[in-house]
């Protein structure tokens, strides 16, 4: 049977990785982001990959009347969600010392409160459908090591994604009763437009963080969705809530994201 899911930041990177793999198993799938030209190109090629249905919206998910106008457009085309896959994020480095209020600010309202939003008016209406029909639903959040760990040059997305973490932690709790599982997926650096404008500042911070990593690559926004669909499928992992996966090569393992501090902090030199 089909299932609805929405990809936030599904436009792009991870988030179209996912919206894809998720359209091969004949599911619809709805996208958010901000750019609509951008939302427009991926879902071609969703629909091409074989999704029942595709939707778009163009939707901020820093602001809670956006997503919950979102929520309740997707419910009146589908109904309830099935699964959710709270994607959308920003990041970019900066030493601590030289980030602004108003850089701290736009990580934490997209990453951690656009979590917050989405899962907040998507999972009411989730809840609303476990009464009615008692099947199971999926949330699925995307972290990274440095939630746990430390994130130099990344404060603001190392809180964020700490709280994505507590908050995925605490819906898997709360939210059993409803018939909803909460995950989170911890990708490894990966490479991308996106990463080498504003994170791998330089060919020589690239090298050195995958020589941190103990298999001795980046991780591929294809493999980490293979991760996302597996926790999303109520068959293989009905049995999983609350769990982080680290799909990284064993980067979480190694701590050696310490070792970057130089070589972030020469990077992020103006």
């Amino acid at each position: 049977m089909a299932r609805t899911v929405m990809v936030t930041g599904g436009g792009t990177g991870l988030g179209k990785a996912a919206a894809l793999r998720f359209a091969r198993e004949g599911d619809r799938v709805a996208i958010c982001g901000r750019r609509t030209e951008v939302l427009e190109a991926a879902s071609r090629e969703i629909a091409a990959a074989g999704a029942e249905g595709v939707a778009i919206f163009t939707c901020d998910v820093r602001y809670d009347d956006d997503v919950a106008k979102m929520a309740a457009a997707v419910h009146e085309r589908w109904g309830a969600l099935d699964v959710l896959l709270a994607n959308a994020a920003g990041n970019f480095v900066c030493p601590a010392e030289k980030l602004s209020p108003n850089g701290w600010k736009a990580v934490i309202e997209i990453v951690l409160n656009g979590t917050f939003f989405c899962c907040s008016a998507f999972g009411r209406k989730m809840i609303e459908a476990h009464a009615a029909d008692g099947r199971g639903r999926s949330i699925v959040t995307v972290v990274a090591d440095y939630a746990w760990a430390a994130g130099p040059g990344v404060i603001h997305s190392a809180s964020a994604k700490a709280g994505v973490l507590a908050l995925t932690r605490t819906l898997a709790v709360e939210w059993a009763r409803h018939g909803i599982r909460a995950n989170a997926v911890s990708p490894g650096p990966f490479r991308s437009e996106g990463t080498d404008k504003n994170l791998w500042l330089d060919e020589t911070l690239a090298r050195e963080i995958v020589e941190s990593i103990p298999l001795r690559r980046y991780t591929t926004p294809a493999e980490v969705a293979e991760s996302i669909a597996f926790l999303a499928d109520e068959s293989k992992a009905g049995y999983i809530t609350g769990a982080c996966l680290p799909v990284d090569g064993g980067h979480w393992l190694t701590g050696s994201h310490l070792g970057f501090l130089d070589a972030i902090a020469r990077a992020a030199k103006p």
